[in-house]
């Protein structure tokens, strides 16, 4: 009986120890970590990318653009998520990061439905937000006091929003500050005269969308840069990538990925872009094929 027990014994934990090393084998995971307006397409490429490759995953997580900086520059992560230039980002040294430009996204005014107004001058949406106009019948809409809502301080989204729309010197007003893009929608889709902004990926029915000056916030007006609050869609690495890695990297560069999944989710190829945008705000016009 004993040496029966003693065969049992080994075979039950021959068994535990198979079991246990059989998945791992050939597993890999690396995580991306930052902005929040680019994190949907990262999502859903990441879910794509590891159902065509078994055994690999791509963990996602928001936070905004700062705390995506931030990561990747203290290694802690393998990709770091971001709406704005790394050299934008104070205590970040941009010369050893990598910048992969996934996509470009546009960033739109969005308001309660029904607040009676539905364009508005550049300067009158600068007034809103430094708590100048604090009533939407001041810009012809209805009788209802204007809620400011903002993203967080170290959101890629609202450093995009301020450097476009406030001028030099200028400040928005201290108000309520949200993490998430999402979050943001549904504030307000449910506060009545409430006005923030968030990338095009974001709206939907529930909000409705300002026009400025005329403009619509479409993607053909960001392409032109007739419609001028937009960016591109960093993915940063410390270093050149390796790895899981490079080849996370190179599926959403890929032609498949840039063809469908990004316009799919509300994003602009950047080669459909007809102008370039350094991290000082300087545009120039990119030669378009024949």
């Amino acid at each position: 009986m004993k040496l029966k027990s003693f065969y049992t014994m080994v075979v039950l934990t021959l068994g535990v120890v198979l079991t246990a090393c059989g998945p791992v084998v050939g597993e890999e995971s690396i995580t991306a970590v930052g902005s929040s307006a680019l994190q949907p397409l990262v999502e859903a490429a990441g879910e794509q990318y590891g159902a065509e490759n078994l055994g690999k995953f791509i963990n996602v997580q928001g936070g905004g653009s700062g705390t995506g900086l931030g990561q990747i520059a203290a290694d802690a992560v393998e990709i770091g998520n971001s709406d704005i230039f790394a050299e934008e980002k104070e205590g970040i040294d941009a010369s050893k990061l990598v910048d992969h430009r996934v996509a470009v996204v546009g960033i739109a005014p969005i308001v309660t439905p029904g607040v009676g107004v539905t364009d508005i001058q550049l300067e009158d949406l600068e007034k809103i937000f430094t708590g100048e106009i604090t009533n939407w019948k001041e810009l012809g809409g209805k009788d209802l006091p204007i809620t400011v809502l903002n993203r967080s301080s170290g959101s890629g989204t609202r450093t995009t929003f301020d450097r476009w729309v406030l001028s030099e010197g200028k400040k928005s007003m201290i108000t309520q500050e949200q993490e998430s893009s999402g979050t943001v929608r549904q504030i307000v889709a449910s506060t009545p005269g409430t006005i923030s902004y968030v990338a095009f990926s974001y709206i939907d029915d529930s909000v409705e969308s300002l026009s400025i000056n005329g403009i619509e916030p479409t993607d053909e007006n960001v392409k032109t840069n007739d419609w001028i609050i937009w960016s591109y869609e960093h993915m940063y690495t410390n270093g050149e990538p390796t790895g899981l890695t490079k080849d996370f990297l190179e599926y959403i560069l890929s032609d498949d990925i840039q063809g469908t999944l990004i316009e799919a989710l509300g994003y602009i190829p950047t080669n459909t872009m007809q102008v370039e945008r350094d991290a000082a705000g300087n545009t120039t016009d990119v030669a378009q094929p024949e």
